[in-house]
Formats: structure tokens, C-alpha cells, sequence
């Protein structure tokens, strides 16, 4: 019997891949360009795709304070990720950079533990060990 696939796991997979592009490029940029140019072009790249997002729905600022204050803390953080993977990627081998960074689900799990009370199995502590074990393997 063949299962249908849920839609978040296609929507997953396509964001896994262009995850992978978005690491692989600006190691490929950053041969002709500095990673301040970098930034400011993908950037414009974000902006292309938030301007037809713009244009295909009436958007409005969202009345909930805190929510638009979480959305904003999310911009600037990954803004500010990607100042830092922009100058990790133009000084480091892309196959580490990539590699280390990608671990950042680890804060995610760090953080729901702690403030969403989300419960952190056994398997979840023992996968939490061995990525940390990976990142000193790639770092060396």
C-alpha cells in the first residue's frame, strides 16, 4: 500500500535543498566578492522574494505586539547569523562552515526545553551529544 505524503514533508525537503543552495553559493560569491557585498545582495535576493509575497496578499502589520516583537527578533537574528556565516564561509573550508552551522536545531531544542517546557528525551540528549561530537570532529 503506498502512503500519501503529508505536505509539510515536501515543503521540508524543498526547504532542506534550498538551505543547502543558500550555503553553497556565497562560498562561490565570496571567491570575487567580501562578505559585507555578500550580505547586501542576498539580501536583495530576500527582498525580491518578500516583495512578491507583498504583492500576492493584502498584508497589514499584525496587532499583536509581542508576536511582531518575536518576528522582528527573528529577522535581525537570522540577519546577524548570516553577517557571521558570511564571514565563517569567506575564511573557512564550506564543507565545515556549512556543517557547524547547520547544528543550530541544537539551540532550538535547548530552548523549547527551557521555555516551552517541551520535553527532551533520552534519544533527543544522545542525538544532542553526538551533534555536539560532530562539530569538534569537523572542527579539527
Amino acid at each position: 500500500m503506498v502512503r500519501k505524503m503529508e505536505p509539510w514533508v515536501a515543503f521540508a525537503v524543498l526547504s532542506m535543498l534550498l538551505y543547502g543552495l543558500w550555503g553553497f553559493f556565497p562560498k562561490l560569491a565570496s571567491r570575487s566578492l567580501d562578505f559585507r557585498t555578500i550580505l547586501i545582495i542576498e539580501s536583495v535576493g530576500t527582498l525580491i522574494v518578500v516583495g512578491v509575497l507583498l504583492a500576492s496578499m493584502k498584508f497589514r502589520v499584525g496587532a499583536d505586539l509581542r508576536g511582531t516583537a518575536y518576528a522582528l527578533a527573528a529577522g535581525l537574528a537570522g540577519a546577524l547569523g548570516s553577517l557571521f556565516f558570511l564571514l565563517a564561509l569567506s575564511r573557512g573550508k564550506a564543507s565545515v562552515v556549512v556543517t557547524m552551522t547547520a547544528i543550530y536545531p541544537l539551540v532550538v531544542i535547548i530552548l523549547s526545553a527551557l521555555f516551552l517546557k517541551e520535553p527532551l528525551t533520552l534519544k533527543q540528549g544522545a542525538g544532542i551529544v553526538l551533534a555536539m561530537a560532530a562539530m569538534v570532529l569537523f572542527s579539527v
